[in-house]
């Protein structure tokens, strides 16, 4: 079994030397890496603030969680990751999806294709950026982008390519995911195009052995050489882990078994939690977990506890 990573997600900061404290902070509690998402929401630009942070530390990684695939050209984001790659020392993991969340389309105006024609979509860019990393000139002829004599300028530090993440939830993306990505991302069913119910309802434990099974499926002989990340949403360092199983059961209408084993939630004391995740290892491989900035100081102790064991 890989041994455990951790990641703290967040979305910017009140000012650049806070937004410097943080990445220092978060590596000198040992966090792996800090993640970005990308919505056009109140939020920061992901790779320009991930360069700031990157240059603020010496051994965190930096990365995107995951970057919409429909926002940006590949041939743009080789370039752009490429050199954030050189410039951190090849501290980047770069995250792509396919883009789900309606709202996101709706203020920009970019055309939401189904979900078939955007994981399409997808598969093509991480062909793009693949050629582009190995230096070009690159040709491609293709549904959703043609290329002709495309350069991949600079190269990037990490050879072949710097560290590629993919996440999603439906078996298309994440069979793309297994065949192509260095990490996968694990996530609920995100068709519904927002957090609702449909979507909350797919965060039960089966439908993760139905995920990891596509996953495995797809990736053949390359499965252990991949790393399964998992988002967490609900994280709470508490001595009551009952009280608070109970009360999520009863918001979410599941049962606290369910709510107890769903990789969204890691509620309990340091040891219950470091218990959890040994058993989510077990059964689903699922390695590296990704928190949110407002658990980064009280999850600390379940990460000196496990990074890297």
């Amino acid at each position: 079994m890989r041994p455990f990573r951790f990641a703290v997600q967040v979305s910017g900061a009140s000012s650049g030397a806070a937004w410097r404290g943080l990445a220092r902070r978060a590596e000198g509690l040992g966090y792996s890496t800090l993640f970005l998402p990308d919505h056009f929401t109140e939020q920061w630009a992901p790779l320009v603030a991930l360069a700031a942070a990157a240059e603020a530390t010496t051994t965190l990684n930096v990365g995107t969680l995951v970057l919409g695939n429909d926002y940006r050209h590949p041939v743009v984001l080789a370039k752009e990751a490429a050199t954030l790659d050189l410039l951190s020392g090849g501290r980047l993991e770069l995250g792509l999806g396919a883009g789900w969340l309606t709202s996101d389309y709706e203020q920009s105006g970019i055309a939401l294709d189904p979900p078939a024609v955007r994981v399409e979509r997808l598969g093509e860019a991480v062909a793009v950026l693949k050629a582009l990393w190995r230096g070009g000139p690159a040709d491609h002829q293709g549904a959703h982008y043609r290329l002709q004599g495309a350069v991949g300028t600079p190269e990037p530090r990490r050879r072949p390519h710097p560290t590629l993440l993919i996440g999603g939830g439906g078996r298309r993306v994440l069979s793309l995911a297994a065949r192509e990505a260095d990490i996968v991302g694990v996530n609920l069913r995100l068709t519904e195009g927002r957090i609702g119910n449909d979507t909350i309802a797919t965060a039960a434990p089966r439908y993760y052995d139905e995920r990891m099974a596509w996953v495995r499926e797809a990736a053949g002989d390359r499965f252990d050489a991949i790393e399964i990340q998992c988002l967490t949403f609900v994280v709470q360092v508490v001595p009551n882990r009952r009280t608070v199983l109970e009360q999520l059961a009863s918001t979410m209408h599941v049962g606290v078994d369910e709510v107890a084993e769903t990789p969204l939630v890691l509620v309990g004391s340091v040891a219950e939690i470091t218990e959890s995740l040994q058993r989510r290892r077990e059964r689903w491989a699922m390695s590296y977990v990704v928190v949110h900035e407002a658990e980064l100081e009280t999850f600390a102790p379940v990460v000196a506890a496990l990074a890297g064991t």
